[in-house]
């Protein structure tokens, strides 16, 4: 069980917009070469004795007890008065601001949510992780190897490894296997059957699928990741590169079009801009107003207290247009490493930061993330075949087999540090039916062009292979 001690609130004394701004002149003392411990195979980072790790953790979908969990680990693995502190924040970037300002940041932190900090602000601010890839785990075993493949890669930056993901996320649509073997319903391939199944759904006084005020962006998903496999990864790679006209590509239009269709038919249910994200999610997994919700793999552990009994949660591809001239299988999903954590150079004690990395990537403590969390880690071996009574991890461990070599990421990893929720209201607007998926197009294409004009923000290639 989490050990309430260890938390402390942070105070979230200045606004979040002013980050990039603040930040970008920060600095502070912190070095693990100067913290004096003695490094041997079970501190190979050195963290001298009676050292406090302080950790702040995102407390979101997956929660922080894995992080507790992990923390027991650190202590009896090093001993010698070192404790772990775990502090959960769900506004890492009001949470964090003063902390980087004064010089105290913490020693590993979670850089995930709404209100995540974007990378580009920081990046010259975090440790290179180089090292900690390198070294071996809790089981022995170096950690680059004991994730999937290129898991490590998805956090380098020009500065170096500055951050290493934790969770391995599926991104699909979700729906209750139950309730559609109850109504004879078998879930959509392309936009034009999503289309029929919206009037069997609406005869039966249900929906296709619902959103909350936080949550419209986890459309852009599904459009993004509809149009990536109807017309390739450029699609994605041409808009994480700024590129001009890259949010016109007749992939991401067709697909908006097909989505500006079913909002005009009454497929969403009413209301979502003024609904909290958790609630609308409520409306699908509790309700069963609608259908599906396009997420990622964390909305099992999300809503374990809101979910009705016999659900069977389900994951299921993202719709293509036509399978004929699809670049990539409808079998093929979004699905890579997410959650990202990463350690300050002005940490008090950057050796403790990568130690407690070095617990959390190891077998024990990502299995127990998983039996936790319902969701996968990045470290392999470590969900058993029934995904822990689970149905909606087992069927995310078989979407992603059924993807093979088909596999693509992007989310945690792309053109949204540039700009971050800038975007989120016009995706609002365009699910309420206030804005046309022109009107969105536009916003976005203003958005990219801002960002790209911004010389203050580095600018990062992608390129997402396939």
């Amino acid at each position: 069980m989490p050990r309430s001690s260890r938390r402390t609130a942070l105070n979230a004394s200045a606004a979040a917009a002013a980050l990039c701004l603040v930040l970008a002149g920060c600095a502070g003392p912190g070095s693990s070469e100067s913290e004096g411990g003695t490094v041997s195979p079970d501190n190979p980072f050195g963290v001298a004795a009676n050292t406090k790790i302080d950790i702040v953790v995102f407390d979101g979908g997956y929660g922080t007890e894995y992080a507790e969990y992990a923390a027991d680990l650190v202590e009896k693995q090093l001993g010698d008065g070192i404790s772990v502190q775990i502090t959960p924040s769900n506004n890492l970037s009001q949470s964090l601001q003063p902390r980087f300002v004064g010089g105290t940041p913490p020693d590993s932190f979670t850089n995930d949510g709404a209100d995540a900090i974007p990378i580009t602000s920081i990046q010259d601010q975090l440790e290179d992780l180089g090292d900690f890839w390198d070294t071996k785990n809790y089981d022995g075993v170096k950690v680059s190897d004991a994730v999937f493949p290129g898991v490590k890669e998805v956090g380098e930056y020009d500065d170096g490894y500055l951050n290493a993901n934790y969770v391995m996320t599926l991104f699909s649509l979700w729906y209750s296997h139950s309730l559609f073997e109850e109504n004879g319903w078998e879930p959509p391939t392309t936009w034009s059957e999503m289309a029929d199944l919206c009037t069997e759904a609406r005869a039966k006084d249900k929906y296709l699928f619902t959103f909350g005020k936080e949550s419209a962006v986890y459309y852009q998903w599904l459009v993004l990741d509809s149009a990536i496999k109807q017309g390739g990864v450029d699609v994605i790679n041409d808009i994480s590169n700024l590129k001009p006209g890259a949010w016109s590509n007749p992939a991401v239009k067709d697909v908006l079009g097909q989505m500006e269709s079913l909002i005009a038919d009454d497929c969403f249910v009413p209301g979502g801009a003024g609904t909290q994200f958790t609630q609308a999610q409520a409306q699908w997994s509790n309700d069963q107003e609608a259908l599906f919700y396009y997420s990622g793999s964390w909305i099992e552990s999300e809503m374990k207290d809101a979910t009705a009994d016999g659900f069977e949660m389900t994951a299921w591809p993202a719709p293509l247009l036509d399978a004929a001239d699809a670049a990539l299988p409808f079998e093929a999903v979004q699905a890579g490493p997410a959650i990202p954590w990463a350690v300050p150079k002005s940490a008090a004690s950057t050796a403790g930061g990568k130690e407690f990395l070095r617990a959390l990537f190891s077998k024990e403590a990502a299995s127990k993330f998983s039996e936790l969390t319902l969701a996968p880690t990045v470290v392999e071996g470590t969900v058993p075949a029934d995904g822990f009574g689970s149905s909606a991890l087992a069927s995310t461990m078989g979407v992603m087999e059924d993807a093979g070599d088909d596999l693509f990421s992007w989310v945690s990893n792309s053109y949204s540090g540039y700009y971050g929720i800038q975007d989120a209201p016009y995706w609002v607007s365009f699910l309420a039916g206030d804005i046309t998926a022109q009107e969105l197009i536009d916003a976005q294409e203003k958005l990219s062009a801002a960002a790209a004009a911004d010389t203050s923000k580095p600018k990062k290639e992608y390129d997402y292979g396939k």
